[in-house]
């Protein structure tokens, strides 16, 4: 429930003719709540415009897939296309948003998303290129991890995917807003108080008179 939260969250996030990139892992879930009344168009890192929401059970495509290799659908105008012209697109500044998901982020922005010393790890994939090309970066993710620790901190310790490029972090207790005076609580999730995002968070947080509730609905 609480990843259904987050993807809820983000996809209110986006205006009509934006071009948003959705990582793999729980990013990919965002394109399941993008509102009816918000045109956009999803490009997919594996090389296509116009991802659509995941397929009814029973209608997968084996040929239409996300850069997860989940089962996905292609809306109408949507196009396919190599790596080439995918990266392209991405290191060309044509992506409006990005989303993915986050090990660490800090309170100056920086993100460590790809790999954990010590394990062994596929590759960065493209995150690296996508934090940078795009003009809008959103992390997505649980606010502690499964030990009970903050990943939102104060500095990362993991080998950095990007150093300050993060915007915005959207995780199940919070909603944050990487700025040049630090880090700032925007809103809390439904039930939660400031209080339990601050202790939560081993990041300073700037917390202004008034913040919000996310917008769930």
């Amino acid at each position: 429930m609480s990843r259904e939260l987050i993807a809820k969250r983000i996809a209110k996030e986006f205006k009509d003719g934006d071009v948003v990139n959705l990582g793999i892992g729980m990013p990919t879930m965002v394109a399941n709540y993008i509102p009816e009344s918000v045109d956009i168009t999803l490009q997919s890192e594996n090389g296509f415009v116009g991802l659509g929401p995941a397929p009814v059970s029973g209608e997968e495509d084996v040929d239409i897939v996300n850069a997860g290799a989940q089962p996905v659908t292609i809306k109408p105008g949507g196009a396919f296309f190599d790596s080439v012209m995918s990266f392209t697109i991405i290191r060309g500044g044509h992506v409006d948003a990005t989303v993915l998901g986050a090990l660490e982020v800090d309170q100056k922005g920086n993100l460590a998303n790809w790999m954990i010393p010590g394990k062994m790890v596929p590759g960065m994939g493209g995150a690296m290129d996508l934090v940078v090309g795009a003009k809008k970066v959103i992390v997505a993710t649980e606010h502690v991890n499964k030990k009970g620790a903050s990943k939102i901190l104060k500095e990362c310790k993991l080998p950095l995917t990007a150093k300050e490029q993060v915007n915005m972090i959207v995780t199940d207790m919070a909603v944050m807003e990487v700025t040049k005076d630090g880090l700032v609580l925007k809103e809390t999730a439904p039930g939660i108080t400031v209080d339990q995002v601050v202790k939560a968070t081993e990041a300073d947080l700037i917390v202004p008179d008034n913040v919000g509730e996310m917008d769930v609905k």
